[in-house]
């Protein structure tokens, strides 16, 4: 495992001059996307938060505008770890403005709250379905690859981490999974485990705020907790917000090994 990533669950790399061109290169196309209209519905939280789903148009070697593929200190730590690079989506683009958060919407006042006061703490790949909002394991990621593009204050919107989550969350989604192939996990219900395991993550896990700034990367184990802090009063950024470009590759072999730290 990445060092440092397997007992903390995170960690960030410092300024990399391969990271920090690729990011000045991505900067103009995720400007792009943010205002293109066929994103339109990215933007949510009542104009404070462009989500950004897949709007970077780069490659599957992360090469963007010319930038070449992605490499970088990080990028040498995952492969050195894991072999090679799998091939990567279509980046989101997480950009936040002062203000962040306002309810987005059609979210109740109970997950507005959850967003104020907990960051809307998750771990990404579990998805909420249906109106009971019942959670499934749709997408087994590799990895959590954070990207800034924008300098912006420490505390503007910044990514937070709960330092040790991945430990209680592979616990719970392992026993989850018990007794059911692979195949299956997919199609269970994890929504009662994965709501207990988060309450002890928050009962038990340091929250780390972790500002970054471009030539930084975040790497995030799949299973850690982690969210967006609000935009704090007096905190300042330039007027493309703070933006980030988040990668989270499939995990080859699938599910299988996925609540694994």
């Amino acid at each position: 495992m990445v060092s440092g990533l397997a007992q903390a669950g995170w960690r960030r790399f410092a300024p990399d001059a391969d990271i920090r061109r690729w990011a000045a290169a991505a900067l103009a196309p995720a400007r792009a996307a943010v205002r293109d209209p066929a994103n339109a519905r990215w933007h949510v939280c009542e104009g404070t938060w462009f989500v950004g789903v897949d709007a970077l148009p780069n490659g599957p070697d992360g090469a963007v505008a010319g930038s070449g593929p992605l490499t970088g200190a990080v990028i040498d730590a995952v492969i050195a770890e894991t072999g090679p690079m799998p091939d990567l989506h279509r980046a989101q683009v997480s950009v936040t403005w002062p203000g962040y958060p306002r309810p987005r919407a059609g979210e109740n006042a109970a997950a507005f709250r959850y967003r104020r006061n907990r960051d809307a703490a998750h771990v990404d790949g579990v998805r909420a379905e249906g109106p009971d909002r019942r959670r499934y394991v749709r997408e087994p990621h590799a990895f959590i690859l954070g990207l800034p593009l924008t300098r912006a204050d420490p505390d503007a919107a910044p990514l937070v981490v709960w330092e040790g989550s991945h430990r209680i969350m592979a616990r719970a989604f392992q026993a989850a999974f018990a007794g059911h192939p692979p195949a299956d996990w997919p199609d269970i219900d994890v929504t009662k485990p994965y709501q207990a395991a988060r309450r002890e993550v928050f009962e038990t896990c340091r929250r780390i705020p972790v500002p970054a700034r471009p030539g930084e990367a975040v790497l995030l184990h799949r299973l850690t907790v982690h969210g967006v802090a609000p935009w704090a009063a007096g905190a300042g950024a330039g007027p493309d917000g703070r933006m980030i470009a988040y990668f989270r590759p499939e995990l080859p072999g699938g599910i299988a090994g996925w609540p694994v730290v």
